[in-house]
C-alpha cells in the first residue's frame, strides 16, 4: 500500500478503495491512471462526449489532493490544451463542485463525472477563459470551430497500429495462384541417357486415347523416325543426333543387302 506524508493513513485507505473501484468499473468515457506510489495526485483520461466540439478527443487531467482532503476539495487541472469557458489557459478547472458546492461525502467518481459533464454543458457566466465564454454567448458556431480546432491539434486519439505484410506460411500457401502451376508426369520411355525429353502434343493425345478406351493405341512403325523437340544447347542434343544417325545407317544397310541378294539371283540364272 502506498504511503504519502501529505495524506493521513485513513485517507490513503479510502483512496485505495475508490481507485480500485474506478479501475474495475470505470465511468463512461473516463479512465483513471492509478499510481500506487502516490495518491495525492490522481490522473484521468477523459473522452470528448459525442455531439460536442470535443468529440473524438482524449483529454488528460489531474486532481491534486491537499492534506485535509476530503474536508477540502481537490484542485482540478487539464493537462491537455482545450478551448473551454470554464478551463483557464493554465488548465485550471472552474466548477462549483470543486468550490462552494464541495461536500466531504463526494467521492472521486462524482468529481470526474462532473468534469466530463462540463464538456457537454459549459457555464459561460463563470468563465476562466473570457474569449471562449464570449464566443459561446455571442456566436456558438465560431466557438465550436475554435474548440474543434484545439481538439484536432492537441487531443487526437492515438491511431492503432497494424502490422502489414505479415502472413503465416499456411496463409501464403493458400494464396498461391493455381493457374501458374503445372504438373509434368514423366514417362520413363521419354528419358534417354538421363536427359528428360519434353512431352510432345502427339504423346499427350495418345495418352488421352488410352485413358478413354482402356487399350493401347496404335504406335508408329518401327522404322519411322519421330522428331523429338530438344532445345539446342542442351546436353541431350548430341545423343539424340547420334541415335538418328544410327537408325539411318541401319536402313541403308538393309537396302544394300537387298541389292546384293538380287545380284546373286541374277548370276544363278546365267
Amino acid at each position: 500500500m502506498a504511503t504519502n506524508e501529505n495524506l493521513p493513513p485513513n485517507v490513503i485507505k479510502q483512496l485505495a478503495r475508490e481507485l480500485k473501484n474506478l479501475d474495475e468499473t470505470p465511468p463512461e468515457g473516463i479512465k483513471v491512471v492509478v499510481n500506487d506510489d502516490d495518491f495525492s495526485t490522481i490522473y484521468a483520461d477523459i473522452e470528448g462526449p459525442a455531439c460536442t466540439p470535443y468529440e473524438n478527443g482524449v483529454f488528460r487531467m489531474k486532481l491534486v489532493l491537499c492534506r485535509d482532503f476530503p474536508h477540502s476539495p481537490p484542485k482540478g487541472y487539464f493537462l491537455t490544451k482545450i478551448f473551454h469557458p470554464n478551463i483557464a489557459l493554465n488548465g485550471e478547472i472552474c466548477v462549483n463542485t470543486l468550490k462552494r458546492d464541495w461536500n466531504p461525502s463526494l467521492g472521486l467518481r462524482h468529481v470526474l463525472i462532473v468534469v466530463r459533464c462540463l464538456l457537454i454543458e459549459p457555464f459561460p457566466e463563470s468563465a476562466l477563459n473570457e474569449q471562449a465564454g464570449k464566443l459561446l454567448l455571442e456566436n456558438y458556431d465560431e466557438y465550436a470551430r475554435h474548440a474543434r480546432l484545439y481538439t484536432g491539434i492537441h487531443a487526437q486519439k492515438p491511431k492503432p497500429k497494424f502490422k502489414t505484410g505479415a502472413r503465416s506460411e499456411s496463409t501464403a500457401a493458400l494464396n498461391v495462384d493455381q493457374t501458374n502451376t503445372s504438373v509434368c508426369i514423366v514417362d520413363p520411355k521419354t528419358v534417354i541417357s538421363g536427359a528428360m525429353v519434353q512431352p510432345t502434343p502427339l504423346a499427350s493425345s495418345l495418352n488421352n486415347m488410352k485413358g478413354a478406351s482402356g487399350q493401347e493405341p496404335p504406335t508408329t512403325a518401327p522404322n519411322t523416325v519421330v522428331e523429338i523437340g530438344v532445345s539446342s544447347g542442351s546436353a541431350a542434343a548430341p545423343h539424340v543426333a547420334a541415335v538418328h544417325k544410327k537408325e539411318g545407317g541401319l536402313v541403308k544397310a538393309q537396302v544394300d543387302k537387298k541389292k546384293i541378294d538380287a545380284r546373286k539371283k541374277s548370276l544363278k540364272r546365267l
